[in-house]
């Protein structure tokens, strides 16, 4: 029951009232499923791959990098870790830092919610321009794993609105055929006057 179902829906049942719109159009999910079944993986490693490179250049640059401590002018606005620290996000607020024997200030990157006159890590590269904080090894992790999930999420948008490009096309063909046929076949119904 099944296998005739399913010989039914991609149009293998031999039906000679079946045209060639209606078999590239049973054909076309199941194309596109081996097409993402077949690209994921390989988009998906080259995303991986392609992040992990990135990922080692941040890392490679903050290498040169250097820290130093400034005192914050201003207070970050935002909750101090919200919902358990889960949330935290950076802002760039005024502060003041000594580097090379001289006191400079200027924009840092903070978590939200610290308050004025805290002492906040900075980090500096050799031309004394502040950078935002090293990437973790966690967050190169997340990086990576997002660069792989919006690959697969594009792939997949991708091949679904070919396939509704396709079926749009093919419905036109369908309607366009179909009114052809009456204009053949219409005239032999009609009685003569």
């Amino acid at each position: 029951m099944t296998w005739t179902r399913l010989t039914r829906r991609l149009g293998s049942d031999h039906n000679p009232l079946r045209r060639r719109a209606d078999l590239v159009d049973a054909w076309l999910s199941p194309a596109a499923l081996v097409m993402f079944l077949v690209l994921g993986p390989l988009l998906g490693l080259g995303a991986v791959a392609w992040m992990h490179g990135d990922n080692d250049g941040l890392q490679q640059a903050a290498r040169t990098w250097h820290p130093v401590t400034a005192v914050l002018l201003r207070a970050a606005p935002g909750p101090l870790q919200a919902d358990n620290g889960a949330n935290d996000w950076l802002t760039w607020e005024p502060a003041q830092w000594q580097a090379g024997g001289s006191v400079r200030s200027g924009a840092v990157p903070v978590a939200a919610g610290t308050p004025a006159g805290a002492s906040v890590p900075v980090w500096l590269d050799r031309a004394g321009h502040v950078r935002v904080p090293p990437l973790t090894t966690g967050q190169a992790g997340d990086r990576v794993v997002v660069a792989a999930l919006i690959t697969l999420a594009a792939l997949a948008a991708l091949l679904a609105a070919l396939v509704l490009v396709f079926r749009y096309v093919l419905n036109r063909q369908r309607v366009a055929s179909w009114g052809d046929a009456w204009r053949s076949i219409g005239p032999q119904w009609t009685p003569d006057r």
